[in-house]
């Protein structure tokens, strides 16, 4: 039976460059050692099927698929990481790069207000900005493999975690409750993906506040759960 939108899953993928079959990401150890990609641990993947972890091309050839098979999908750059866009390349004054203590040299990669750029350019005092993904304009081709199909919650919960907040915070599942142990600080964070988590979980999200630094999870005397 396929699958369907929504559904967990575990992958194992390589991307490829079309034209000249150059890896540029993968989770397959032995495709990386391959390629001599500097990754540092390369583990399984896991998904909600649908939901935008994915390029869009990517996310949506997933439909339909069936655990255990490989296939290969070639995408166009609509369909992967978007058309480059010449609006997308600005002209910065260099002097907000030395406040920072960034000295700008062509062909750096560095991260600007959260987002992966690279300077074309400087001089004069100006610095010549590329806010395009690096992969947009780029035919691509993925191999991958639906390894399982994922059915346990705290394996959904974690693959969220993973891809939402790039951190795992401490939490329990009961009773159809998934109740995130943070600091009050992190609430408003969490917050903001707590229905996309109920929605993909089927779990009621709630809060158990902690004491900053705590050691296993000291609870504050005024520690309460919230109903999101």
């Amino acid at each position: 039976m396929g699958l369907n939108k929504s559904d967990f899953i575990e992958i194992a993928f390589t991307g490829r460059f079309s034209d000249n079959d150059e890896v540029f990401d993968t989770n397959i150890k032995e495709d990386a050692k391959a390629a001599g990609l500097d990754i540092k641990e390369v583990k399984p993947f896991i998904l909600a099927i649908g939901h935008q972890m994915l390029p869009s091309g990517f996310d949506k050839d997933l439909e339909g698929k069936e655990e255990g098979k490989e296939y290969t999908l070639k995408l166009s750059p609509e369909d992967a990481f978007g058309k480059r866009q010449a609006k997308l390349v600005r002209m910065i004054p260099t002097k907000h790069f030395h406040e920072q203590k960034i000295d700008p040299v062509r062909g750096m990669q560095l991260s600007l207000d959260g987002q992966l750029v690279k300077i074309l350019s400087n001089s004069s005092g100006r610095t010549l900005v590329d806010f395009n993904n690096p992969l947009a304009g780029k035919p691509v081709t993925y191999k991958y493999k639906i390894v399982r199909k994922v059915t346990e919650p705290k394996e959904k919960v974690d693959a969220l975690q993973d891809f939402l907040f790039r951190r795992k915070f401490d939490h329990e599942i009961n009773e159809g409750n998934l109740t995130f142990k943070i600091e009050k600080e992190f609430e408003p964070f969490v917050k903001l993906f707590s229905e996309k988590i109920s929605e993909l979980t089927g779990l009621k999200v709630l809060f158990e506040y902690v004491t900053k630094g705590a050691g296993k999870e000291e609870k504050e005397e005024t520690s309460k759960k919230e109903k999101e």
